[in-house]
């Protein structure tokens, strides 16, 4: 069978995403708040070959990607997502989102926030620092010499190693960036977050990270 891909938000990110992932080869499946009944039309416009289904529904695969707006992390189901390798592409931008005090009042980098919500899940932080239209553009194969990189961070190494795969047959190299905290060097504001670069760049920048 092919591998599950779950996305839960079917914004331009998630419905991005989703196009990209059934391009390459994954069975997609969105959830929002709302009814998957609800969702169906759009999802079937949007993203041909998804399926729109319930939120725990789209937990239950084999990956599972937030795509929401952060503010409403709050909103996801911790049971639901328990044990489940999870991809936080979400990102605090407090200039475009509002001040949030959950991620303002805590050193912590948002995704360790995320995580400590959703205690069960085995969090991965990447996806955030590409834009939607660059992640259906920017895609090449293995070993072309322009092939863009992407980040990846987490504590759990299974679960990292897990999505630089997915990353990998998206269309782009994925650096390995180390624990969950690592990922402060991506968030926004970052040079990796509004830049593109080969692996060997970005490796360097995950290292040394500067300030856009």
């Amino acid at each position: 069978m092919r591998p599950t891909i779950g996305i839960l938000g079917a914004g331009r990110v998630g419905t991005a995403l989703a196009r990209q992932a059934i391009k390459a080869g994954y069975r997609v499946r969105i959830a929002t708040a709302k009814p998957a009944a609800e969702n169906a039309l759009l999802v079937n416009i949007v993203t041909p070959g998804a399926e729109a289904v319930e939120a725990h529904e789209a937990a239950a695969s084999d990956l599972v990607v937030l795509a929401t707006p952060l503010h409403k992390y709050r909103t996801l189901n911790p049971a639901d997502l328990a044990g489940r390798v999870v991809i936080d592409a979400m990102n605090y931008w407090a200039p475009v989102d509002g001040v949030h005090d959950d991620f303002e009042a805590d050193a912590r980098t948002s995704s360790e926030v995320v995580a400590q919500f959703l205690p069960g899940s085995r969090i991965v932080k990447s996806l955030n620092h590409i834009g939607y239209h660059e992640l259906e553009e920017d895609d090449r194969p293995a070993g072309h010499p322009q092939r863009r990189a992407l980040a990846v961070a987490g504590d759990d190494p299974a679960a990292s190693e897990l999505v630089r795969g997915f990353i990998d047959r998206l269309g782009y190299d994925a650096v390995d960036a180390g624990p969950l905290s690592a990922g402060r060097a991506f968030q926004p504001a970052t040079a990796i977050f509004t830049g593109s670069y080969a692996a060997a760049e970005l490796r360097a920048l995950v290292q040394h990270p500067l300030a856009a």
